[in-house]
């Protein structure tokens, strides 16, 4: 019997002190959640960085986080082993890569015992790009994306790091095909509601279960007879009508 192999992928997002490395820009807050075989596991790393500057006021309007916030939480370099370790190996998902990777990347190279680079320990898909491949000549952000693939993003009053990595791994499921259980367990949200507390720093909610639309009889009549239509062009090989039989 072939062996199964196990792909892991991370939904990663991160907010910053502002737009641009060039400026010295920081990271203030990481957010990832663990995929592996397409289902969510509910392993999640979410940890709020000390920057050492402050935070442009137009990035404050984004996500909300303060500058007193952050004052008491971990630098970079004192997160950094853990974050590594839970992303080694897997491949990152992530929207717009370019951003989250140069920051990821500017603040690794700030640490001198630390030679690693994202691309050195993972592979990256950026669900930009594939949005983009996908929906030409359409708006792709985030927001553009829950609207087509219908996944609820109402909780999303501000940008937030875990919270978008949650309806990132919703987005990059439903778009890659493939509908599968996105709920995430108690024990997960129970933890989310103790770091929170921790934190001083809370946004996420937990999300209802996306709801699964079926056809009703007159977009069923329509399929069938798209079917039937294609049973004739091909001779009588339409493997959907087989399947169905």
């Amino acid at each position: 019997m072939a062996e199964i192999q196990t792909k892991r992928q991370v939904v990663l997002d991160t907010e910053t002190t502002g737009l641009s490395t060039a400026d010295d820009h920081r990271i203030i807050e990481i957010g990832c959640v663990e995929l592996i075989n397409r289902r969510l596991t509910g392993e999640t790393f979410h940890q709020y960085v000390n920057p050492e500057r402050e935070i442009d006021a137009g990035a404050m309007e984004v996500h909300g986080i303060t500058n007193e916030a952050l004052a008491d939480k971990p630098k970079f370099a004192e997160i950094v082993d853990d974050f590594m370790r839970f992303i080694d190996g897997a491949e990152l998902i992530i929207h717009n890569a370019a951003f989250d990777v140069g920051f990821l990347d500017h603040e690794l190279h700030k640490i001198e015992t630390e030679s690693r680079t994202l691309n050195t320990i993972c592979t990256i898909l950026d669900t930009l790009k594939l949005a983009r491949d996908k929906h030409p000549g359409q708006k792709n952000n985030l927001d553009a994306l829950c609207r087509r693939y219908e996944v609820d993003n109402s909780n999303r009053e501000l940008h937030g790091a875990l919270l978008d990595s949650e309806i990132l791994a919703d987005v990059y499921l439903a778009m890659t095909g493939g509908q599968t259980s996105l709920s995430l367990t108690a024990e997960v949200v129970s933890r989310d509601k103790t770091q929170a507390k921790k934190t001083g720093i809370s946004r996420t909610k937990k999300r209802e279960p996306l709801p699964v639309i079926k056809a009703n009889d007159d977009e069923l009549e329509a399929h069938n007879a798209h079917l039937q239509r294609l049973e004739k062009a091909s001779d009588g090989q339409c493997v959907w009508l087989r399947k169905s039989e």
